[in-house]
């Protein structure tokens, strides 16, 4: 089993460091919307959730995808979206039970994250309230990630959820 990005929500500062160390390794520019992990801002709550592909072991979003853009990398098990491949329909995008897969608009591409190419990831580096951490999936989040993922297919479907 492979490392993931596990997410504790309660740590999370909104500092925003995370997304702005993504997008600066991934496309040397400082700008949150090319970044694979994103901070959605609950306002009533006032949390601010890190979200974040989960490496799905049945991932709805390459299942989805007419054209195979994303595969899983054999080394670092990360789901990977194949730029020569991507045709940016999006269809990743409304598949995936987290919200993790976004588009970059001036690609017209899926961005999702590749954990960094195995190494410790940046966002995961520069998180110093520890809300972002790099282990292997805990039981609870295994079953977490199964549930969404059943939903998701039911909700395909047509099934009630």
């Amino acid at each position: 089993m492979n490392k993931i990005i596990v997410v504790d929500h309660e740590k999370c500062t909104g500092c925003r460091n995370c997304e702005m160390a993504c997008s600066v390794f991934h496309v040397r520019a400082c700008n949150p919307n090319k970044s694979a992990v994103r901070i959605v801002k609950w306002e009533r709550e006032g949390l601010d959730v890190p979200t974040v592909c989960q490496q799905c072991e049945e991932p709805a979003c390459a299942d989805i995808c007419p054209v195979q853009a994303i595969s899983r990398d054999a080394d670092t098990g990360a789901m990977i979206v194949d730029r020569d491949l991507c045709v940016g329909c999006r269809m990743c995008i409304v598949a995936c039970p987290f919200g993790a897969v976004t588009l970059d608009r001036d690609q017209r591409q899926a961005i999702k994250c590749d954990l960094c190419g195995g190494v410790e990831p940046w966002c995961v580096r520069v998180c110093e309230p520890g809300a972002l951490t790099y282990q292997l999936p805990s039981t609870v989040s295994l079953r977490k990630k199964r549930a969404a993922g059943r939903r998701l297919m039911a909700a395909l479907k047509g099934e009630r959820v």
